[in-house]
């Protein structure tokens, strides 16, 4: 497959630019800054691109098949999370691109209560505007006619090891037998490659998790 990863220079956007190239994708990075991106490899291009702006989307997908956003903005960036959702979805048609996974939120996802996990009482109140931007994205991109999956992290995304072994759920955040959330980004990258590969979850939301 022929894949464009915007936010590739993040921990998360890294990792499944790694994967990808392991399973003998083709990858382009779509990056602010091309001089800066420190992964080399022969299946590799890095292009500037600015998440933010639908003409620099389009200009760097077009000709692409598949489409990867792990764009993921600090807290106090929401804005910068919506106008990426909108820019996504102007940029792809224009450049006649139907395929896009997202990497969302976890907030929007229900917990055992039943409540969404940003509604519960031991969600940091700091990221508590910032999930709400993601549970608004995720409605954009559900709202739209594209190809798309979105797929919600667990509570915590740790540096660990690829082990491939994780379980799927839909809209229910999974924990362990001792209540964690959490998988280690290597597998969080499998997760988003297989998805990629397998169009499991076409126009929908799902999650991972131990």
């Amino acid at each position: 497959m022929d894949i464009v990863v915007f936010g590739a220079s993040g921990r998360v956007g890294s990792a499944i630019v790694e994967e990808a190239l392991r399973r003998k994708h083709d990858v382009t990075a779509a990056v602010r800054r091309p001089e800066a991106f420190a992964i080399q490899h022969e299946r590799l291009q890095v292009v500037a691109a600015d998440v933010l702006d639908p003409a620099s989307v389009a200009a760097a997908v077009r000709g692409h098949g598949e489409v990867i956003s792990a764009f993921g903005p600090a807290a106090g960036q929401e804005n910068d999370l919506l106008k990426a959702a909108e820019s996504l979805l102007e940029g792809l048609r224009t450049a006649g691109v139907e395929r896009l996974i997202v990497v969302g939120g976890a907030g929007s996802l229900k917990t055992e209560s039943g409540e969404w996990l940003m509604d519960t009482a031991g969600f940091p109140e700091s990221f508590r505007a910032l999930a709400a931007a993601h549970a608004h994205a995720y409605e954009i991109y559900s709202g739209s006619e594209l190809d798309y999956t979105y797929l919600s992290p667990p509570s915590a995304l740790i540096a660990g090891r690829r082990t491939g072994q994780f379980r799927i759920g839909l809209d229910r955040l999974i924990v362990d037998e001792d209540g964690r959330s959490s998988i280690s980004i290597e597998d969080f990258a499998v997760a988003v490659v297989d998805e990629l590969e397998e169009g499991n979850f076409s126009r929908a939301r799902f999650t991972v998790g131990y």
